[in-house]
């Protein structure tokens, strides 16, 4: 047996086994137990990369033995788009910071509420900034599950797998292969969920709507392709387009027309190949949010009238689930309950939660100040004229994380589970408002999840260029 192995299944107690190749759990408790969090801890920090490997590999297998392995959310939004099932808006978390903690904290609201239709995401800048690369991120969500419990399946998605407008102005195909490599990275580590974001490519200097999005239509279906050809046996990857960058003019029904007609033609040009499950557009949001000159966050004007019309269209045009919107997780209190009532099919929440940890008052004071001296030390370059410290530091802490990630893993127990607290209540009141309590019923009847064994750990794989600024 394999050194990295051995030590794997010792941090398991000997309640896990693996003879002649089969694995076997003497006593399930122990996966709910802490010798999951040393088993985790090894996967992610690991100096042996052996060590690390096998670590990420039992924990694949465990979360195959126990029904929690990665799953496509696809068949479940095509029962939202042809009316069999609805009324919710699934969330989609980008996991930041203080991830494995994060990751449980979700897993414990969603059980309380019996909720399965729940994603867990990263975008490509985020993998950089955050130093998470899939297998590392796939890994800790698995894991998270396991430890509460949740009874699975996963969803595990590729948030803004985006292509830099610079980077592709200047060289097309170098860009669009790095999405093909980080593609090709994501989906063996279990990203069955994955947001093509070509938006950046449409040029609104043309006359026509077809013209404006046709290298945007026509890179997402070449792009679709790729995925369709290279998802495991029996998983059809849910996959998103995006018709108009987060951020910038609000979407109309008139562009998702053009854009879906287009990318339909171009994926039908290409073989009988499946296409999107949804499409994501712009309605007012930006992410991270308005960032006033004393750090708090200015009032954001979402339209919603144009979100319910769009996922209106999306669904009864295209049988698509509908709408996704992006940039969400600063919006009022009193916004959240409204988006199933508008048929949104999928919201995305990110900088609140980072927030929650950057500014909680069990952080220790001392590693508050080192973040904040990190940052300002190291993102100067990105500070606008006129920004006000407050406004820099909001907008610019994100990078700190990379760096500290050993160290906020490392604090106290007592403060993780304090903060981890708060961050569960506040899933637990974003699930209540998005209605998902009770969608594991729903997941039930429309997700066949798919097990996936790996033979053995990976070998290491090319990470792709990631530096495009994409994400919440």
């Amino acid at each position: 047996m394999e050194k990295g192995l051995k030590d794997a299944l010792a941090l398991m107690g000997g309640a896990v086994t693996y003879t002649n190749g089969a694995l076997a759990i003497a006593d399930p408790r122990v996966i709910t137990s802490e010798a999951l969090d040393g088993l985790v801890r090894q996967a992610v920090f690991a100096a042996d990369h052996d060590e690390r490997d096998w670590a990420r590999w039992l924990i694949w297998e465990l979360a195959q033995e126990r029904g929690s392995g990665p799953a496509s959310i696809h068949d479940l939004y095509m029962a939202m788009g042809e009316g069999k099932t609805g009324g919710f808006t699934v969330p989609a978390i980008n996991i930041r910071i203080l991830s494995y903690d994060t990751a449980r904290a979700v897993f414990r609201a969603a059980r309380a509420r019996n909720a399965g239709a729940i994603l867990c995401e990263i975008a490509r800048s985020e993998m950089a900034y955050t130093d998470q690369r899939p297998g590392e991120y796939a890994t800790v969500i698995l894991a998270a599950a396991l430890r509460e419990g949740f009874p699975g399946p996963v969803f595990i998605q590729g948030d803004h797998f985006q292509v830099n407008h610079k980077k592709y102005a200047a060289d097309p195909e170098a860009e669009v292969g790095a999405i093909r490599t980080l593609i090709e990275e994501a989906l063996p580590a279990g990203f069955f969920n994955i947001d093509i974001d070509t938006s950046t490519l449409v040029d609104l200097a043309h006359d026509t709507l077809d013209a404006q999005q046709a290298v945007n239509y026509g890179r997402a279906a070449e792009l679709t392709q790729f995925i369709r050809d290279r998802e495991p046996a029996g998983v059809t990857v849910s996959v998103g387009g995006e018709i108009g960058e987060v951020g910038g003019k609000n979407s109309t029904v008139e562009e998702l027309v053009a854009f879906m007609d287009g990318y339909n033609r171009s994926l039908a040009a290409r073989g009988a190949y499946t296409g999107l499950s949804k499409i994501s557009v712009q309605t007012g949001t930006s992410h991270g949010g308005v960032v006033l000159p004393d750090g708090s966050i200015a009032e954001v004007k979402l339209d919603l009238k144009a979100l319910e019309a769009l996922s209106l269209a999306a669904r009864t045009r295209y049988r698509l689930a509908g709408a996704v919107q992006h940039g969400a997780s600063t919006l009022p209190e009193n916004a959240f309950g409204q988006f199933p009532t508008c048929g949104a099919c999928e919201i995305h929440l990110a900088t609140n939660f980072q927030s929650m940890v950057f500014d909680h008052p069990a952080l220790p004071t001392d590693l508050r100040e080192r973040l904040r001296s990190w940052t300002f030390a190291n993102c100067a370059g990105e500070r606008g004229a006129k920004d006000s410290d407050e406004q820099f530091y909001y907008k610019s802490r994100k990078k700190a994380i990379g760096p500290h990630k050993r160290e906020l893993w490392d604090l106290p127990a007592s403060v993780r589970e304090t903060i981890a607290a708060d961050l569960e209540a506040r899933f637990g009141f974003l699930f209540d408002q998005l209605k998902v309590g009770g969608t594991a019923d729903a997941v039930a009847r429309h997700v066949r999840p798919v097990a996936i064994r790996h033979a053995a750990p990976a070998k290491a794989a090319v990470a792709a260029p990631d530096d495009a600024d994409a994400g919440e």
